[in-house]
């Protein structure tokens, strides 16, 4: 069997403290869009968790990493991949979940074979507001530009905070670019800052699609992707939808792009080796490869 093994950094107690949560959460979690693990070990200091090896690695580089000098993602898998990680925290948030991630960004998704997303590093999760809370109170970890604007001011945590950076995923989707660029011009760097004066107008929207994939999706369907990602990235978290809303209005999108059938292009780019990108605040050392 194939396996990924992540090998925590051995000193830190916040590294010690990531490398438990990761095992409470994805210990009890069980979705098709959440990365499984396998087993765990704690050993001299040694602390390693090991999961099913993901053949298509993370989001990230088939955007903008080393996979995107490869064929790039057609608008159709983009879709697919926006839909399986909506599903992933749909569960999460609801039923038996109940948990709220805090780290959602492009890298923590990752794809199987068939380009199927699957959720992964549970190591800043945490449960969500029990009883009549409306927030869970906290110190601020995640990663700059995905961490939503309120939460950052305030530590305040709900569910909203996972649907901000699955905003920012989306764009990154419908956008081909890095969420912070700093060899972009000064008013580009970020992409959010960048991308919303573009959301106020239908025409001017459509700008900031990939030009890479230009003429595999319809108008309507480019602007309903846009207007979605837009509600997500919202600085007011009351205005933000759910996550099943989110998955609601990805599935309907998914269905009238079948349905148009014409100009999309079901080409799927090469499979490139599993690779994972770093965060600036993860303690994670190193990935192996293990058969």
């Amino acid at each position: 069997m194939l396996i990924a093994v992540k090998r925590i950094n051995r000193e830190g107690l916040q590294g010690h403290k990531e490398w438990l949560t990761e095992i409470y959460y994805l210990g009890r979690l069980r979705h098709p869009n959440l990365v499984t693990l396998l087993g765990y070990c704690f050993e001299d200091d040694c602390r390693l968790l090991v999961y099913e090896f993901m053949a298509g690695g993370s989001l990230d580089t088939h955007l903008y990493g080393r996979a995107s000098s490869l064929q790039p993602l057609s608008w159709i898998l983009r879709m697919k991949i926006a839909l399986g990680a909506a599903n992933s925290l749909a569960f999460i948030h609801s039923g038996e979940g109940k948990v709220i991630h805090r780290d959602v960004k492009s890298s923590n998704i990752l794809l199987d074979s068939n380009y199927s997303a699957k959720l992964s590093d549970f190591g800043f999760a945490k449960d969500g507001p029990a009883g009549d809370k409306s927030h869970v109170s906290t110190w601020v970890m995640g990663t700059h530009g995905y961490a939503a604007p309120e939460y950052v001011a305030t530590g305040h945590l709900t569910r909203k905070t996972d649907v901000y950076g699955f905003g920012v995923v989306m764009l990154e989707l419908l956008t081909g670019k890095p969420v912070l660029d700093t060899s972009r011009p000064t008013r580009e760097r970020n992409l959010v800052e960048w991308a919303r004066p573009y959301f106020a107008s239908k025409r001017r929207v459509l700008k900031i699609f990939d030009a890479r994939i230009k003429g595999q999706y319809s108008v309507a369907a480019a602007r309903k992707a846009a207007n979605l990602t837009n509600q997500c990235l919202s600085t007011e978290p009351e205005l933000r939808p759910n996550m099943n809303e989110v998955v609601k209005a990805l599935e309907q999108l998914q269905e009238s792009g079948n349905n148009e059938g014409s100009g999309i292009s079901h080409n799927e780019p090469r499979q490139s080796p599993y690779s994972n990108s770093n965060s600036a605040k993860s303690s994670w050392r190193s990935w192996i490869s293990f058969r």
